[in-house]
């Protein structure tokens, strides 16, 4: 496993309203709860944060050092508020966790290699699933799992969850038969003629609105 991420926080004595004058300062206030200590309003430099979530999501665990206490805590990002109009992380949630504790996530399903019917049969690689909820200790979550798709050389090929490998101690409680990816058969182009020529035998319609066979006979012969 690479080596995890860290990060430094700080507390927080500003709270409210007040806070906005904290973001103007480029500082960004987060929340670190869950496990055995209490939780705690805490801060931390806007550009520490963003390199932080450039780099990890919600499955990957990092270590958040708190100023003024003592060790350190392995958490998970869990909630990132942005604001609607710039993007900018305004608020961030870390989840607190022991060591020894199984944890949830969604980890992310990469697709490795080509397919082979996409290349030889025009057809169009779907993923239905692009993610997979899985439970392991917080330092066996995988940061994402990568299946090849070298063997879909025809339209009526998948992968399913039963084919990937999650690692030890990674379970899931997503059934095997789950469709993770499949290629599509291409579209038909259908040429509709737009010719608007009635011929013997066609529908006209009567000033009622109905319609009727159209009669190619004089009146008066």
């Amino acid at each position: 496993m690479a080596q995890m991420q860290s990060l430094r926080l700080s507390p927080r004595e500003v709270t409210g309203k007040k806070v906005k004058q904290l973001r103007l300062n480029g500082i960004t206030p987060v929340h670190l709860y869950g496990g055995s200590a209490d939780s705690a309003s805490l801060q931390v430099q806007e550009s520490d944060l963003r390199r932080l979530l450039s780099n990890v999501g919600g499955n990957v665990p990092i270590t958040v050092e708190v100023e003024g206490t003592e060790g350190e805590n392995i958490c998970f990002v869990r909630e990132v508020q942005r604001h609607p109009v710039s993007e900018q992380v305004i608020h961030v949630d870390f989840l607190r966790v022991d060591a020894d504790q199984i944890v949830t996530a969604e980890v992310p399903i990469i697709l490795d290699d080509d397919a082979p019917a996409v290349r030889n049969l025009g057809g169009t690689l779907a993923q239905p699933l692009q993610s997979l909820r899985v439970e392991a200790l917080p330092l066996d979550m995988p940061a994402s799992l990568h299946i090849s798709v070298s063997s879909l050389e025809g339209f009526e090929d998948a992968v399913r969850v039963g084919d990937l490998v999650l690692g030890e101690g990674v379970t899931t409680s997503i059934g095997s038969n789950e469709m993770i990816a499949r290629v599509m058969q291409p579209r038909l182009e259908e040429e509709v003629e737009e010719e608007e020529v009635l011929e013997e035998g066609d529908l006209v319609e009567s000033e009622d609105g109905e319609e009727i066979p159209e009669d190619d006979s004089e009146e008066g012969n």
